[in-house]
């Protein structure tokens, strides 16, 4: 089978660590050339590229005519890109991508807040009628088997009936992450946590499924560590539109340690933790415990492989559409907006998307 063309655009972290890795790890795809906003970066992510896999092309903001991002989009043999760059910047991007012809995988979150989100979304629909590209937004933890096993074991235990969400930890200012300036100095709500907190919206969502979709929530916001603002602590009371209550208690800036999903279930419960998912069934003496515990993996080699197969099928993915990643995102900002203000209720549009 004849493999896909692609571009990565955006010489970061992830994209040498992750993005590039997966994409030569896919038989489906090529890599053909890359771009980032200085030669430099463009060069050092190269390098992740061995010479086996055929020459890269470079672009970037200062290399002058003839390779600029939509030099890029102009090539008639790539297909698609792959893009990872600043959460504000990258709606922009993403039109001009989809404007070209070219199908794109977006990291996530899919903008900086709803409103950008539903803006972009709207400009897809209305553009791949067009065009036939195709918009899928990168959100690796709908990879990982764990998830998925997670929630099909709460959808065996009956009816939901509460849930716990604790994530704890501290982003130290020596995080390779925490050094990137767009990430130090924010430029949109919640900093550190709507980067990195939709991977946990999603997750819980994953979990609680359609039946048990967010329908409002009130939450406190604090600062605990002042090397990152605006807030880097959520405590939060969800409800669900099956009456269900549960909460959500996260920090980035805190001493205290914790990742832990707990879902109660009317005949037992489910506790994910990333790659462990303890499941107990039944009541009281007659219960009965399962640990489950899955291979290690960031996800992204399979949501990259997904990516080209739904580029090859002309079907998109269903774990990758942009209207999932917007209910990911709805639900932080939902969280964020009521802390903004002193807790008042937030009600929830958008997370019928599951």
């Amino acid at each position: 089978m004849a493999s896909v063309g692609i571009a990565i655009i955006g010489g970061g972290i992830f994209v040498k660590e992750q993005h590039i890795p997966a994409a030569l790890a896919s038989p489906l795809l090529t890599i053909k050339a890359i771009w980032s906003r200085s030669l430099k970066t463009a060069e050092d992510a190269a390098k992740e590229v061995p010479e086996a896999a055929g020459a890269v092309d470079l672009y970037s903001t200062d290399s002058g005519v003839g390779k600029s991002y939509e030099d890029i989009l102009a090539r008639a043999d790539v297909a698609g890109v792959i893009l990872a760059l600043p959460i504000v910047d990258q709606p922009a991007y993403i039109e001009k991508a989809l404007a070209a012809g070219k199908h794109v995988l977006a990291e996530k979150p899919v903008a900086k807040d709803v409103a950008t989100a539903v803006k972009l979304i709207s400009y897809y629909k209305q553009v791949s009628a067009e065009t036939n590209a195709s918009l899928a937004i990168a959100e690796n933890f709908r990879f990982l088997q764990s998830w998925a096993y997670g929630a099909e074991q709460v959808a065996k235990l009956g009816k939901v009936t509460g849930f716990v969400v604790r994530m704890n930890s501290m982003m130290e200012t020596s995080n390779k992450y925490y050094k990137t300036p767009w990430r130090t100095h924010p430029e949109y709500q919640g900093g550190f946590l709507l980067d990195g907190g939709v991977h946990f919206t999603a997750a819980l969502r994953k979990l609680l499924g359609p039946h048990n979709a967010v329908e409002s929530l009130i939450a406190q916001t604090s600062l605990v560590s002042s090397h990152l603002p605006p807030v880097d602590s959520i405590n939060a009371v969800l409800k669900t539109k099956s009456g269900v209550v549960g909460s959500y208690i996260t920090s980035v800036g805190t001493t205290m340690d914790a990742f832990e999903f707990d879902i109660a279930c009317e005949q037992g419960v489910v506790k994910a933790e990333g790659a462990k998912v303890v499941t107990v069934r039944g009541l009281g003496k007659d219960a009965v415990t399962e640990e489950k515990v899955f291979e290690k993996s960031s996800g992204v080699k399979e949501e990259v492989h997904a990516w080209a197969e739904s580029i090859l099928s002309g079907v998109p993915n269903p774990n990758q559409t942009p209207e999932l990643a917007l209910g990911d995102l709805e639900l932080m900002e939902g969280m964020l907006t009521s802390g903004d203000q002193d807790g008042a209720r937030q009600k929830l549009e958008y997370q019928h998307f599951v």
